[in-house]
């Protein structure tokens, strides 16, 4: 009886979390009048294929371009990341020298700062630079997570030193334990913050809103945006293009979710 009602939960759960999928992919895939209709249908009378050439082939909103640029977005933040983050984590777990707990605590102190409050001062800097609808605007303030620093410093806090040691009898430096010992050990760590990375900067609106002001240079949410702000909106383009947006993530997400429990378990925040 115990496991009737577990696998009942369960049922009820993966129903409750499917069905936003569904009205997705339901209403995307039908007319604008059966999403309108007062008479609620499973499933539309006529599957609107032809919804996805509509969709990639507007002229108002260009959608395929906005996911081109997400996906390099997604991609050069991701690395970008990883590389500044896991250097910074690194020095201040294993780089022992006088200030290194206040900077620590400095990097700490910036997670309590508003993103309101740094948000005008922002935008002011990479206008002055000319980085409007430009990549370099979109990529490099979001190179730096102070969370991502604070995760790779508790998680190289607990790397194996015998490693590093061996590394350094081998005569690599410090450098070089970092790259070819270090790195080369931690690949699920690495996997879970580049997963958290990848979801952030994909889902990201606010930023790209008012950086990329030319429809060239719109990134998948902003034109997401478009499509619903737009003077006659199309609803079916309007949930296909959601439904679209949503399955490299759900893909992504799908096959790498173990390293977000690992990189959890393995950065020394147990309970």
């Amino acid at each position: 009886m115990r496991a009737f009602f577990r696998w009942a939960a369960l049922l009820v759960a993966a129903v409750l979390f499917l069905l936003p999928f569904y009205l997705l992919v339901r209403n995307g895939l039908a007319s604008r009048a059966e999403i309108t209709a007062p008479q609620w249908t499973f499933f539309p009378s006529t599957v609107h294929w032809e919804n996805f050439p509509r969709l990639f082939s507007s002229t108002d909103v260009p959608f395929a371009r906005s996911l081109l640029n997400s996906a390099v977005v997604a991609t050069l933040q991701t690395v970008g990341l990883l590389v500044i983050c896991s250097l910074a984590g690194y020095g201040l777990a294993r780089i022992p020298y006088r200030h290194s707990r206040a900077v620590f605590y400095a990097v700490l102190a910036t997670l309590m700062i508003p993103t309101s409050v740094t948000f005008v001062p922002s935008f002011v800097v990479v206008s002055s630079l000319g980085w409007l609808s430009d990549f370099r605007g979109l990529v490099i303030p979001g190179l730096f997570s102070a969370f991502s620093v604070f995760l790779f410093r508790q998680y190289f806090l607990d790397f194996p030193r015998e490693l590093e040691e061996a590394g350094r009898v081998d005569g690599l430096s410090r450098w070089g334990v970092f790259w070819r010992v270090v790195v080369p050990n931690s690949k699920g760590f690495f996997a879970a913050i580049a997963v958290i990375t990848v979801i952030g900067s994909w889902n990201a609106f606010l930023w790209p809103l008012i950086i990329a002001q030319s429809p060239d240079s719109w990134t998948v949410q902003v034109a997401l945006s478009g499509l619903l702000t737009a003077q006659n909106p199309q609803l079916n383009l309007l949930f296909l293009a959601a439904a679209v947006s949503i399955l490299p993530i759900v893909l992504l997400f799908a096959f790498l979710q173990r390293y977000l429990v690992r990189g959890v378990t393995e950065s020394g925040l147990r309970g």
